[in-house]
């Protein structure tokens, strides 16, 4: 899902809210940010993920681009549920200013396709390393169609598991 934030623009620049609360009431029910992160990525091409967290600590995740521009992408994992291993990606950028909403159970990650890149990540969860998990970026089952040539992905990410057929999804 994408939210979307009016950008003002005139003669001295832009503006744009980052977050307001009443306006996305409806996507957060009675969750809560709990935690914000920022991410800067310089390479080109270079992909980050695709990461996840198990319940308890299952957490929604709104994500903006502040400089530059991403591929991003979000796989449902979640066991039952009618997009089961389906992904879904939009482009985020300084000057498009929406978000991408990644619900609980679905692995986030996103390529780089502007230099030092730069995002922001809020989250209903804090991060918890005993919860922390992820799926390969080049998982043949996903199937992701990264828009450019992977570059750089970390030696974590590679080492994260390939999914095969008997995967019956994550719990919330």
């Amino acid at each position: 899902m994408v939210a979307q934030t009016a950008k003002i623009c005139d003669h001295r620049g832009a503006f744009a809210r980052l977050f307001c609360e009443q306006d996305l009431a409806k996507v957060f029910g009675e969750r809560r940010i709990v935690q914000i992160n920022h991410s800067r990525t310089t390479q080109v091409g270079a992909v980050r993920g695709m990461h996840f967290q198990h319940a308890p600590q299952a957490e929604m995740k709104m994500v903006r681009c502040l400089k530059g521009r991403v591929w991003d992408v979000a796989v449902d994992l979640r066991k039952n549920s009618p997009t089961f291993l389906a992904w879904h990606a939009v482009e985020l950028s300084m000057d498009n200013t929406d978000m991408m909403v990644i619900p609980e159970g679905c692995a986030h990650g996103f390529q780089v396709l502007e230099p030092d890149s730069e995002l922001l990540y809020l989250h209903t969860a804090a991060y918890a390393p005993s919860a922390e998990a992820g799926v390969r970026h080049d998982d043949p089952l996903l199937a992701i169609k990264w828009p450019i040539a992977v570059t750089d992905v970390s030696e974590r990410d590679k080492a994260h598991p390939l999914l095969n057929d008997s995967f019956c999804g994550v719990e919330l």
